[in-house]
């Protein structure tokens, strides 16, 4: 990988440096409007720390192969993609196959209930999985954020970032994703706001000062 590559990538994994984020309980109580406004808006929110530096499984031993599990550690996929991992719980087990925490994509100190996507499971399942993914189809996700289906993702999965990956380092990802043990789970669905979540929610963002 080229230095000027190399030093694009590092700055793609924010996610996995984060300090610290804020977790949402599972239907939280929403306040009452005569309330509102002297109510401090993190309220039964709990600062938490993502895990990093998650233990990646081996993958095959191919040289294309290794390099993906390389890059995908230092993107810090498994900080999002590992169940618990968003709150510093880390799953073993379901390492880069989901996430039953999800993560807040609207501002919880407007909306009670932010809308929330769950990180999906990116071992090779066929039910809940990529299984049914082809190389060519995780590429194009990876460097312009459309699924196989044509939807557009949302920039939570920092593919703005990682478009900036050569088509050769995508496809070594790719293919180390399609390598791994396959783990069945399923993530709870993508909810929108003003829906309470069934499951605690992290809400990652920065906020200036009024």
């Amino acid at each position: 990988m080229q230095q000027n590559t190399l030093k694009r990538v590092i700055g793609m994994s924010f996610f996995a440096g984060l300090i610290t984020a804020l977790v949402i309980p599972a239907v939280a109580a929403a306040p009452d409007a005569a309330s509102s406004k002297s109510k401090n808006p993190l309220q039964g929110m709990t600062p938490v720390e993502a895990s990093k530096g998650l233990e990646l499984p081996a993958g095959s031993d191919d040289a294309t192969v290794t390099q993906g599990r390389y890059l995908v550690g230092l993107l810090g996929c498994a900080s999002c993609h590992t169940d618990g991992a968003l709150i510093g719980k880390p799953d073993p087990a379901k390492t880069l196959a989901g996430s039953s925490i999800g993560i807040a994509y609207s501002n919880p100190m407007v909306n009670n209930y932010p809308g929330a996507v769950y990180p999906p499971n990116l071992t090779p399942d066929n039910e809940t999985g990529l299984g049914e993914w082809s190389l060519d189809e995780i590429v194009t996700l990876l460097r312009s954020g459309k699924t196989r289906h044509g939807r557009q993702t949302m920039a939570i999965m920092p593919w703005t970032s990682y478009a900036q990956l050569s088509e050769s380092d995508a496809r070594a990802i790719a293919s180390y994703l399609k390598s791994v043990d396959p783990v069945k789970n399923a993530v709870p669905k993508q909810i929108l706001p003003g829906n309470p979540a069934k499951t605690p929610l992290v809400h990652v963002g920065l906020y200036r000062s009024r």
